[in-house]
């Protein structure tokens, strides 16, 4: 129809000049129809407005999924398809920036479906969006067309404004703009009340109420010169039964340890807060890829949802199971995450998977029972063979003691014992320190004794031969018996208990009882008639417990009862007590079970040559292996000479 009043205008001039301008103006309007464009259908053909508002059309043609347009050269071109003209800048009115037609103040007359061509130089695509221009509704706020979103009632919700590409397109064109948001009628104030505005297009709504929902955000922004703004309006529907963000409470982004070749399973645990039947899925990723459709014979695989409503009155709890029946090499090191999908937000939970630590508690338990059990066995050894070990130590390693020929001393021991016409006297005591004691010791051993009834000189003084040779000793073997510290008006009452040794005392004891002068260790008479013993005593304690100087070695030779101990001096028993005493009467003991066992007939056809005090010679009978060992020590290392000079000090 225009086209027929451009004729007529024309005057009617020649028929042929009329119709070449004809063909020349149809084809200027149709040309774009007639190319072979590839047509691209947009996911929103048309674009709402208002008079007075500003419009945005924007096409998609621009985009990887059409060409690629960072290497191939390309131009757009804007036509409207109602008149068929090119679009192009209209101060005031119309803004053509590359794929973006603006319309900076729109009118009725803007209702159109405008189409975009892209050019390359192979190929050309076309698009088309309709602008559609509603009048506003009479005593009504807001705008005709209205967009829908969901708010929970009672409790904090958002809008979401649906001007975001207007927002993003502005950004991109570093043009700054601002954002109110209206209630009906009413302007919202950022900050007052229950409403918030967040970043540009969300507004936060406490305590939503079920009434009086619509809402309008404005955009204002100034381009091409002109200030304008654009509007949209969210009518918010009300609903009591909600969903909101769900919460990964398992795992917890942690680390977690499995052996190799064990089976694995791992829960994701989602928690909810929802009335009703919450809108949310749960998945696991591995290598950022959902393990989905598994069945458990898979290696990697995943129970079902299981969907718990009923334990929590706030929301519902959600859990899904990661199974993997085999742990492989390529299953460490690696992140799995729980992702939870809903319309509220997708948080995502993960845990990393790292192979086991050795199990080092068996074998430190191991090692540490082995080392236990090594020491106890090593204790109880050395405390049963300690005599036998420590006599080996010397034999073998000599060099590793001082010799004790260099410490200025002349006897290895004094040899300390009843003498002849003394209370406690005994034959069979000494034929044992005069015979049986330097047949080993000396002889097979190679130890120098002192004693008294062999080596005193005649007619020394006790007190200065007593003092001197036990000063010259290194050790002094104490050699008693029950009746050795013992009174005459107490030997009645232990001689029953000891048949050989006590019928010798009690013999001697008649034969000196009536001698007069005599006196006692402890001070009364009748117990130690001869002073030497009394002397060799008294030496012998006050250099062992008081002095130190002097170790006392006492040499038991018959086993003393417990009533018989309590009547020897006290020194004596707290000496017996703190180091012990090698008692001769156990290695008898022990020779009589062994004869008894082998022997017996034997013995009994011989009628019993041993006596009580039967000696036995051998170097390594029990006896004389301890008696070794609390000898001195016959080493070869030379000593210091100031030790020495101090010894013989």
């Amino acid at each position: 129809m225009p086209l027929c009043h451009f004729l007529r205008a024309m005057g009617q001039r020649s028929t042929v000049g009329s119709l070449l301008f004809f063909l020349w103006l149809n084809g200027i309007c149709t040309g774009f129809k007639l190319e072979n464009c590839t047509y691209y259908i947009r996911t929103f053909e048309s674009v709402y407005s208002v008079p007075g508002d500003m419009a945005m059309l924007n096409s998609t043609l621009v985009s990887s999924d059409t060409f690629n347009f960072t290497t191939v050269p390309y131009n757009i071109t804007w036509y409207n398809l109602k008149t068929g003209r090119e679009m192009s800048n209209q101060t005031g009115r119309i803004l053509v920036h590359r794929e973006t037609l603006w319309f900076l103040n729109v009118t009725v007359d803007d209702i159109a479906e405008y189409v975009s061509i892209l050019r390359t130089p192979s190929r050309c695509y076309r698009q088309g969006i309709k602008l559609v221009v509603d009048l506003p509704i009479a005593e009504q706020c807001g705008r005709p067309k209205k967009a829908f979103q969901t708010l929970t009632f009672g409790v904090t919700d958002k809008v979401s404004c649906p001007l975001k590409d207007y927002i993003t397109k502005l950004d991109s064109y570093n043009i700054t703009s601002s954002i109110k948001w209206y209630r009906g009628c009413d302007l919202i104030v950022d900050g007052t009340g229950k409403f918030t505005y967040m970043d540009k297009a969300i507004l936060k709504i406490e305590r939503v109420e079920a009434e009086n929902n619509l809402y309008t955000c404005t955009l204002s922004f100034t381009l091409g010169g002109i200030t304008g703004s654009v509007s949209e309006t969210i009518e918010a529907t009300v609903s009591a039964r909600y969903s909101l963000t769900p919460q990964v409470c398992e795992p917890a982004n942690e680390i977690i340890k499995a052996q190799l070749g064990s089976n694995f399973s791992k829960r994701c645990l989602v928690f909810v807060p929802s009335v009703g039947r919450p809108s949310v899925d749960i998945a696991w990723l591995v290598r950022n890829n959902y393990i989905i459709d598994t069945t458990p014979s898979d290696r990697v695989s995943t129970s079902k949802l299981n969907l718990t409503m009923q334990g929590d009155p706030n929301g519902a709890w959600l859990e899904l199971l990661l199974i993997i029946s085999e742990l492989r090499e390529e299953d460490f090191h690696i992140n799995y995450t729980c992702r939870a999908v809903s319309d509220r937000g997708s948080p995502e939970g993960y845990f990393t998977l790292l192979p086991a630590d050795p199990d080092i508690i068996l074998p430190i338990g191991s090692v540490l029972g082995g080392v236990t059990v090594l020491f106890i066995i090593s204790v109880t050894i050395y405390y049963l063979f300690k005599v036998d070990i420590v006599l080996w130590f010397r034999k073998a390693f000599p060099v590793l003691y001082t010799n004790t020929d260099l410490d200025g001393k002349l006897y290895d021991a004094y040899v300390a014992y009843a003498q002849p016409c003394a209370i406690g006297f005994s034959k069979e005591v000494e034929e044992f320190a005069l015979r049986t004691l330097p047949q080993v010791l000396e002889n097979a051993c190679g130890y120098k004794l002192f004693i008294g009834g062999r080596d005193c000189m005649p007619g020394k003084a006790i007190v200065d031969s007593v003092e001197e040779n036990i000063q010259a000793s290194r050790r002094l073997l104490l050699l008693y018996t029950a009746s050795t510290f013992i009174s005459k008006r107490h030997t009645s009452s232990t001689s029953s208990n000891n048949n050989n040794i006590s019928k010798s005392s009690d013999n001697n004891e008649r034969k000196i009882g009536d001698r007069s002068g005599s006196m006692s260790f402890d001070g009364s008479e009748d117990v130690y008639p001869d002073s030497r013993q009394k002397l060799e005593c008294m030496a012998a304690m006050h250099r062992a417990l008081l002095e130190g100087s002097l170790k006392v070695i006492l040499v038991e030779l018959e086993e003393i009862s417990s009533a018989q101990l309590a009547l020897f001096p006290e020194s004596v028993r707290h000496l017996r007590k703190k180091q012990g005493a090698v008692c001769w009467w156990k290695n008898l003991r022990t020779r009589q079970r062994w004869r008894t066992c082998a022997r017996l007939r034997e013995d009994e056809e011989k009628g019993g040559q041993d006596t009580q005090l039967s000696p036995s010679l051998s170097p390594s009978s029990r006896f004389w292996k301890e008696m070794r060992y609390s000898m001195p020590v016959r080493g070869k290392r030379a000593s210091y000479p100031e030790k020495t000079a101090l010894l013989n000090l």
